[in-house]
């Protein structure tokens, strides 16, 4: 096969793949080893779901979203305004088809579900519907939990799908990201039978969100800011600066250092920039300047200055934004800024320090601010699915059986790493 994200090779018999891949999906279950034909994408999302504790006798998602809160929800998220660009784009094809066209949230929860009335039947046994949350966390490996969760468009093939429930269906799904700032919004999937294994079919959900993008930006047009900088660099191992109107994306490295010198207008010394960097001591001088003149190259020359290291134009980053909204109180719009973690694969000491007070202070506002919707986005997010504190607070204002389910799992967890098996207190 080519193309690993595309379900099926030309030529590939459905039927047999699918006894193949079920015999596959079989022996994960029972043992926990995985081979081929399993495509490794598929592979790697059966084992996240293994860790999440999704169970494959699964017979359904959980509904987060009941209609009142649905309603307000849909209509401020920002994929509310391609919804008629998808419509027309997709509407057809889903009810021709016997489709159906469904759109999700970073998170995983399905905001709209249209298409033909006996496949919304259908997919409504197992709650493919609006307001159900299909992370891949909660509902294992789908299209639109697994294009959230890899940042990729991705074709899932009838048995590849984790939940026995749902390997009757086929799905291909594409992510939707802000074009100004590269934040994820959700993504966009066509869900129906096993002739969407095509590759045709992961073409079009893929054009279907460039073309929402490409909307977006129409809507909201990016200002051209020749005077200063714009750094966006939560959720991100590789930054995005704004730099004369031209939006770049930066190396892990550059991006560690674009994030200390916008953290300090005054400048750094090479030794600063060293200790802030690097944990090896044996990394010299040298290095260092290698790496600053390739971001000069980036930036250009009048931008990045020397003795001390400096950024020689204001900067507005997202980090700035969310400090200056808790610092203010404003909770839910620090919240709308938080995209993830500041760049979570960073190892530079410094980086590693300020992700850590940020997200600590964007959980504790949380905790405090008690708003059942933020709590569950965030444990609903990647880096919040594990935190226990949160989901204790949510588990407080919002007693539901998932939610139960979910803090009685992790209290298992903790108390079977505990040494002896002991848990917490």
């Amino acid at each position: 096969m080519t193309d690993p994200w595309v379900a099926l090779e030309p030529g590939a018999d459905p039927a047999e793949r699918v006894r193949t891949i079920r015999r596959a999906h079989e022996r994960f279950t029972a043992a926990g080893s995985v081979a081929r034909p399993v495509r490794s994408v598929v592979a790697d999302s059966w084992r996240r779901s293994a860790r999440a504790r999704v169970c494959p006798a699964d017979t359904g998602a959980s509904v987060e979203l009941a209609a009142g809160d649905l309603g307000a929800y849909r209509e401020e998220h920002p994929l509310a305004r391609v919804m008629p660009l998808f419509r027309e784009l997709m509407g057809g094809f889903a009810k021709d088809g016997e489709h159906l066209l469904a759109v999700c949230d970073a998170y995983g929860r399905l905001l709209w579900v249209e298409g033909h009335p006996s496949a919304r039947a259908r997919a409504g046994r197992m709650n493919f519907v609006p307001g159900a949350r299909w992370a891949e966390s909660a509902m294992g490996t789908n299209a639109p939990g697994t294009a959230v969760t890899v940042d990729r468009p991705v074709q899932v093939f009838a048995t590849e799908h984790f939940v026995r429930e749902v390997q009757s269906w086929t799905c291909a799904a594409a992510p939707v990201h802000d074009p100004r700032t590269g934040r994820l919004l959700g993504a966009v999937d066509v869900t129906g039978g096993d002739g969407l294994a095509h590759p045709h079919s992961l073409g079009f959900v893929q054009a279907v969100a460039r073309a929402a993008e490409s909307h977006l930006a129409l809507l909201a047009p990016e200002v051209e800011d020749t005077e200063g900088l714009g750094l966006t660099a939560l959720g991100r191992d590789e930054a995005l600066v704004l730099v004369g109107g031209r939006k770049r994306r930066l190396s892990r490295r550059h991006s560690e250092i674009m994030v200390l010198l916008a953290r300090h207008p005054e400048g750094l010394s090479g030794d600063e920039l060293l200790c802030a960097l690097y944990e090896d001591e044996s990394v010299t001088p040298v290095t260092l300047r290698a790496e600053l003149t390739r971001l000069r190259h980036v930036l250009g020359p009048e931008v990045l200055r020397s003795r001390p290291y400096r950024l020689a134009v204001p900067v507005t980053s997202d980090v700035d934004v969310v400090e200056r909204r808790l610092g203010c109180g404003a909770v839910t719009a620090a919240f709308s800024v938080y995209a993830g973690p500041l760049l979570p694969g960073a190892q530079a000491p410094a980086v590693v320090r300020l992700r850590r007070r940020l997200a600590d202070q964007m959980r504790a506002a949380l905790i405090t601010r008690g708003d059942p919707d933020l709590l569950a986005d965030w444990v609903h997010a990647p880096w919040g699915e594990e935190d226990m504190e949160v989901w204790r607070a949510l588990a407080a204002v919002r007693p539901t059986a998932p939610v139960l389910a979910r803090l009685r799992s992790l209290d298992q967890e903790l108390g079977d790493s505990a040494p002896g098996g002991v848990g917490r207190a």
